[in-house]
This record gives C-alpha cells, sequence and structure tokens, in this order.
C-alpha cells in the first residue's frame, strides 16, 4: 500500500486513533500520530543522516556509564504518557531519557523525553516547527532542538516556566546542553 494511501486509510477511520492502533498496522512504512492524525514519514537524506549519527555517537560516548540513555529513529514515543491509549506518538530523530521507568516495557518511551531532536526534512519542516513544538512543550520536553542540515543551524528550546526560552545558532557554534550538565556539542563536528 502506498503512504498516502494508508493515510487517507488510517485518518479515515473516523476516530482518534492511539499507539495501540498504530502498533497493529503491518504495512512498513513509518508514521506518527499528533493528536490521533497520521502523519507519514519520509526517508530521510544523507546530509539527515550525517547529522543523525554525528549527534547520535557524541551523545552515546557522553552517556556512556551515566544514567541517562540516548536513542535514534526510529523508537516511539507515547508523548503524553498514556501509553497503548496515548493518541499523540511521535519518533525524534534523537532522543535522551533520563528517567528509566519510561522505557522498562522495552517497546516505547512512554511520556516525554528530556531531550527531543528533530532532524529538518522539507517534508517534515512545518510539522517538526509547529505541531511537534506545541506538542513538545505540552508534554514538558525539556530541551527541544530543531536541527536544519542544510542551512546547518540550529534552533534550541529550553522549557522555562511553563514556556520556551529559544536559542539560535549557527554551524560554528558550540552548544551547552541544559539537560545534560558539562555536556558541549560543537557544530563544527556536527556540520562538517
Amino acid at each position: 500500500m502506498e503512504v498516502n494511501e494508508a493515510v487517507r486509510k488510517y485518518n479515515a477511520q473516523g476516530k482518534m486513533l492511539t499507539y495501540a492502533d498504530y502498533a497493529s498496522w503491518d504495512d512498513e512504512n513509518r508514521y506518527e500520530l499528533i493528536d490521533g492524525v497520521v502523519h507519514a514519514m519520509s526517508a530521510p537524506t544523507a546530509n539527515h543522516q550525517r547529522v543523525l549519527i554525528e549527534l547520535t555517537r557524541q551523545l552515546a560516548n557522553y552517556l556512556l556509564d551515566k544514567p541517562c540513555e540516548v536513542f535514534a529513529a526510529p523508537f516511539d514515543v507515547c508523548l503524553m504518557g498514556k501509553g497503548d491509549d496515548d493518541n499523540t506518538v511521535v519518533q525524534p530523530d534523537v532522543l535522551v531519557i533520563c528517567d528509566d521507568e519510561k522505557t522498562e516495557n522495552n517497546k516505547y518511551c512512554n511520556g516525554a523525553p528530556d531531550l527531543a531532536i528533530e532532524i529538518l526534512s522539507p517534508s517534515t519542516s512545518s510539522l517538526d516547527r509547529i505541531k511537534k513544538l506545541n506538542k513538545y512543550l505540552q508534554a514538558g520536553v525539556r530541551e527541544y532542538w530543531i536541527v536544519d542540515p542544510e542551512e546547518k543551524n540550529v534552533v534550541v528550546n529550553i522549557l522555562n516556566g511553563g514556556k520556551y526560552v529559544v536559542y539560535a545558532y549557527e554551524k560554528t557554534d558550540t552548544i551547552s546542553l541544559h539537560v545534560l550538565d558539562g555536556f558541549n556539542i560543537s557544530l563544527s563536528d556536527v556540520f562538517r
């Protein structure tokens, strides 16, 4: 089944879909649910993969023998912490989880990760910048990065008092992670 046909089929069911519905699908395509509505995900570009691998590598090296864990897509996040009944299921490109109870079922992260990183692609740019930004804020994601591999910049959203404080970084800047005290990422390494 083609992706667009599958999205129409799933969204036409006339109900708000949940993780339980999503987990029952037997096609090989990748999807996310935002407020019970299906959104198709396209295959990442080479630049997208380069950035994803470098961010994941640096985080994984830093987190070795530390209590937090890094995960890379595809890994489901039931964002609102409702498990199989959650109607918002996302797959951030990179995420860090510091509460191992959120992954104790070994199927997905149940609740907000501490750090979510989305790497933009043409097909997901508005979803990442608007809908997911609002859902991550609502769920309490403490740090949310929006990485643009083509423009070579990063927008970092830090949760403070129920709102995101926004910082912008360019390709030669170094970012100090708010949720991982003492850890910095040099964007010149990320955007080689």
